[in-house]
């Protein structure tokens, strides 16, 4: 997640805003990325289990496509892409892991408004949600402090949430990762 948080520039949040923007009904986009294809866009070699890839998106006419690159194949994101992130190929017999319920993150998120020293953590947790579909950005303000805020609408509960964007350096999204992970991800057994 830290390479994706990291590659989320200004440049690319914009784009992927736009996209969302042009469309009659911005809440109606549905962005499908196809799963990892397990072998290398560069090299067409299968990916082994347990090797280190990356992952990128890139808007090729109207649609996202995702393509996977075994880390020694990999050079760069490309200019054009959507963002990017670093993984691992799962070992066959791996424990599956489980996010925990979107009521769960809901509340977290909702509580996270209460403590201004973890504004970045929630805006992370918004983009987390975004993705699961547990909320959607609806647009993109600025608060009176001159800060982008995004405003996300949850169809859940017919709330809207407002949380300023906070993009973390890179060894702060580390930290934001592993707490994510260890409150909000278990194994599933």
């Amino acid at each position: 997640m830290s390479a994706a948080i990291e590659s989320l520039t200004n440049r690319n949040r914009d784009r992927v805003l736009q996209l969302l923007t042009s469309q009659p009904n911005p809440s109606m986009v549905d962005f499908k990325v196809q799963r990892c294809t397990r072998h290398c866009a560069k090299t067409d070699r299968e990916l082994q289990p347990g090797e280190r890839f990356f992952s990128v998106l890139i808007t090729e006419g109207a649609e996202v496509v995702r393509y996977d690159y075994a880390e020694d194949a990999w050079e760069q994101p490309p200019e054009n892409a959507l963002g990017w992130w670093k993984s691992q190929m799962p070992e066959p017999h791996a424990k599956r892991a489980n996010w925990a319920p979107n009521d769960v993150m809901l509340h977290y998120f909702e509580r996270l408004e209460q403590d201004a020293t973890k504004a970045d953590v929630r805006y992370v947790l918004a983009l987390l949600m975004i993705r699961r579909r547990i909320m959607r950005i609806e647009e993109t303000t600025i608060d009176e402090c001159g800060r982008e805020v995004l405003v996300l609408y949850c169809p859940k509960n017919e709330n809207e949430y407002t949380t300023p964007v906070i993009e973390p350096d890179t060894e702060r999204a580390q930290r934001i990762q592993d707490e994510l992970l260890h409150l909000l991800f278990a194994d599933a057994t």
